[in-house]
């Protein structure tokens, strides 16, 4: 990244944690002597070996895990869906930005409650959060979706996506969500969601964040 701090910087929107603390925090560790390189890719920039030649004699690697996944569903690579992660890093490098139109976040938890809220920042006209989970089981904090909810973030508990709509050109247009209900847990603990049959509904939005 070119910028240090890692999901600090990339991950948690500005109005949880200011940036301006984040890089005060920086400085500091700047001041105790060390030396921070940004935009540096390891394996392609330069090699362990290369450090190594350089006399370093000690390594630690703490790449994180910054990463999202797609729920698997048709059209979920269409122009106008982003991955939670992805959407805020450029939140944070663009903090400006406009957000056109309806938004839906799919997800239940921090990080989709993070996005809705950034979306609402980003003067969105309608934001959604679609997620499997009852008002109950959300993984969000309880504060979080007050919050979210005192910033008029619509919340629709028991619904999964089903297929991405898009138009002629491969734009989003709207998201097709089919009530749920968990079922038993498997062997990672998860409740596996159960689609109730003739429950299909289309919601229409211009832009679709996964998280």
């Amino acid at each position: 990244n070119k910028r240090p701090g890692g999901m600090l910087t990339y991950g948690i929107p500005s109005y949880k944690l200011e940036k301006n603390i984040i890089d005060a925090e920086i400085e500091v560790i700047k001041e105790l002597g060390v030396e921070i390189k940004c935009g540096v890719e390891v394996g392609k920039d330069v090699t362990i070996q290369d450090l190594k030649k350089q006399g370093y004699k000690a390594f630690y690697v703490a790449v994180g895990c910054q990463g999202g996944k797609l729920p698997n569903i048709k059209n979920e690579d269409a122009n106008g869906v982003d991955i939670a992660v992805d959407f805020l890093a450029k939140a944070t490098d663009n903090q400006d930005q406009i957000l056109d139109g309806d938004v839906v976040v799919v997800g239940g938890g921090n990080v989709a409650i993070d996005c809705a809220r950034t979306a609402t920042r980003f003067k969105a006209n309608k934001v959604t959060m679609v997620c499997l989970e009852s008002r109950e089981t959300m993984p969000a904090s309880k504060d979080e979706i007050m919050e979210a909810e005192e910033e008029n973030v619509i919340i629709n508990n028991g619904w999964g996506p089903k297929e991405i709509l898009v138009d002629e050109n491969g734009w989003v247009k709207g998201m097709k969500v089919i009530k749920m209900e968990l079922g038993e847990p498997d062997a990672s603990g998860r409740r596996r969601p159960i689609e109730i049959p003739g429950s299909e509904y289309e919601i229409e939005l211009d832009t679709v964040i996964m998280s």
